[in-house]
């Protein structure tokens, strides 16, 4: 046992207030980066509905899928998350002819982009949002997604990846 003048802490409970003061110290440091890193439920990446999926071929690094009236592409203004075995693309229908193919990797940490809302693409992840030629609407991401030449032919739509 180990004595101390009167009116000073053991050194237990000593030991056992920095235990204490290193534990919460922690767990306040765990709960901000833990916010930090989470989707503002207010932010439209929480309330931006999911983009339709559409499978596309891959022959000679061309991705080509069929456009008809059935496709989540057929009306102008429609996105969908075309899935490759090259990997996963954003495309919109701009005009009647004319589509926009960027890549569904987000800049800020490479997560996939599934929503769509009012024209933009919105990362699940932590919100940032681009516009459907691929530049950035608002962060945290700060680079534009690439994008891709398209080609319109009859109903089939390609692009090089």
């Amino acid at each position: 046992m180990t004595t101390t003048a009167p009116g000073f802490p053991t050194e237990s409970s000593r030991r056992a207030f920095c235990v204490r003061t290193c534990q919460a110290v922690s767990l306040a440091a765990v709960a901000s980066l833990l916010e930090a890193c989470g989707a503002n439920p207010a932010s439209p990446s929480a309330a931006a509905p999911s983009l339709a999926t559409v499978t596309a071929t891959v022959t000679g690094g061309v991705v080509s899928l069929t456009v008809d009236g059935a496709s989540p592409l057929a009306a102008i203004g429609s996105a969908a998350l075309v899935q490759a075995s090259t990997g996963n693309y954003l495309v919109a229908r701009s005009a009647q002819d004319a589509f926009v193919a960027v890549t569904a990797v987000c800049t800020h940490q490479g997560c996939t982009i599934t929503g769509h809302q009012d024209q933009t693409y919105v990362c699940p992840c932590h919100g940032s949002q681009f516009n459907t030629n691929g530049g950035v609407v608002s962060g945290p991401a700060v680079t534009a997604l690439r994008r891709f030449t398209t080609q319109f032919v009859g109903s089939v739509l390609t692009f090089t990846a």
